[in-house]
């Protein structure tokens, strides 16, 4: 089984159709929150991923996009970005995102926007965050965004192994007794490549390879700036930081 696992789309949906091209066919699309928030498309973001039939998890954006508490926390910024994406979204957006859970299964895959026992807030940026996750894994992989970084942890012989796979780059899955991997950020990268990320999960071959595609950023950028956004989400695509 060949599956696409996609995150922070961040209402890009120029970057998603990008990545939606490079992928090609595969059995399942899965993503895993923070559809929408930043980006100046939300409803054309989530029209695509309901027609390619993806399964997903919330991220804190998509619950603040519908009323929830997490815009208290947002920065000036992701706030002013919010609250702007609260009073664009159509209702069918706004009703696909509530019936987001904040938790999925998928065979042998837990997929989750931040972490296993805090799907919605947590961080996964270290071996000590990973380990104390672990017990909270029903499953031996697991799907995580919200950092923007691609990233691959896994637990072997008791020992907490970390890695940023470069693009291209395929890790394997066997010998671990558990995985926790990121395919990082479609719509708004931070590992300093500007380019959308996904990663590709063959649950036959036991494998997560990542890829980068490049879009059109200036594009973005100026629909963004046309909406009214803050300068400074958009002039950030631009570094991917």
């Amino acid at each position: 089984m060949r599956v696409a696992v996609l995150s922070d789309i961040h209402a890009n949906v120029t970057a998603l159709d990008a990545v939606l091209a490079d992928i090609g066919s595969v059995d399942a699309i899965w993503h895993l929150g923070d559809v929408v928030g930043y980006g100046p498309e939300p409803d054309a973001v989530v029209a695509r991923l309901s027609n390619v039939g993806a399964t997903g998890v919330a991220g804190n954006h998509d619950r603040a996009a519908v009323g929830g508490p997490e815009i208290e926390w947002f920065n000036p910024d992701a706030r002013a970005a919010m609250e702007w994406t609260r009073t664009h979204i159509d209702p069918t957006t706004a009703a696909w995102l509530r019936d987001q859970p904040e938790r999925r299964t998928q065979g042998d895959a837990l997929l989750v926007h931040g972490s296993p026992r805090d799907p919605v807030w947590e961080y996964i940026t270290s071996a000590s965050v990973v380990r104390a996750n672990i017990p909270e894994m029903p499953t031996t992989i697991g799907l995580y965004g919200h950092t923007h970084v691609p990233m691959a942890w896994a637990e072997r012989d008791g020992q907490i192994e970390g890695a940023e796979p470069r693009p291209g780059a395929t890790v394997s899955l066997d010998g671990a007794s558990h995985l926790l991997v990121n395919p990082g950020s479609v719509g708004q990268p931070r590992d300093g490549d500007p380019r959308a990320s996904w990663m590709e999960l063959d649950l036959a071959a036991a494998t997560a390879t990542w890829h980068r595609v490049p879009y059109d950023i200036p594009a973005v950028q100026r629909a963004m700036r046309d909406a009214g956004l803050p300068a400074r989400l958009a002039e950030r695509l631009r570094h991917g930081l």
